[in-house]
C-alpha cells in the first residue's frame, strides 16, 4: 500500500533515551501524541531481524526499503519509501534491510 508519507508530527513529547536492539543496528524513539497514542521513529541498518508485538502495529517506511515477513505467512514482500505494512497484536515479524538504511514510523494501534 502507498501513501504520503508524514514529515513531522505537532504537539508531541518526545523520549531522549532511545530504545536500541540487536547491537544498535535497529534504533527508535518513542513519541506520545497529544492525544496520548504512541509512535516510534526509527533506523534499521542492514540485516535481519525478528520483533514480536504486543498491540497491533503500522510499520510505515519513510525511506529507504526493506522486506518482511509477517507471522504465519511464508513469502516476503518487499516495501519502500511511501508504502507500509500491518502486524497484528500478540505476534512477530521479520524484517530484512540489505543496503543502506531504512527509516520508519511504526505506530500502536
Amino acid at each position: 500500500m502507498s501513501y504520503q508519507a508524514p514529515e513531522a508530527f505537532a504537539n508531541v513529547t518526545a523520549a531522549c533515551k532511545a530504545n536500541i536492539y540487536f547491537d544498535g543496528k535497529v534504533v527508535s524513539h518513542t513519541l506520545t501524541l497529544a492525544d496520548g497514542s504512541r509512535k516510534t521513529l526509527g533506523l534499521i541498518y542492514p540485516g535481519l531481524y525478528k520483533f514480536n508485538t504486543g498491540a497491533p502495529e503500522k510499520m510505515e517506511i519513510i525511506a529507504g526499503a526493506c522486506r518482511a515477513r509477517i507471522a504465519g505467512n511464508v513469502d516476503w514482500i518487499g516495501f519502500t519509501a511511501g508504502t507500509w505494512f500491518d502486524v497484528p497484536g500478540n505476534s512477530f515479524f521479520e524484517i530484512e534491510v540489505t543496503d543502506g538504511v531504512a527509516e520508519y514510523v511504526c505506530s500502536f494501534c
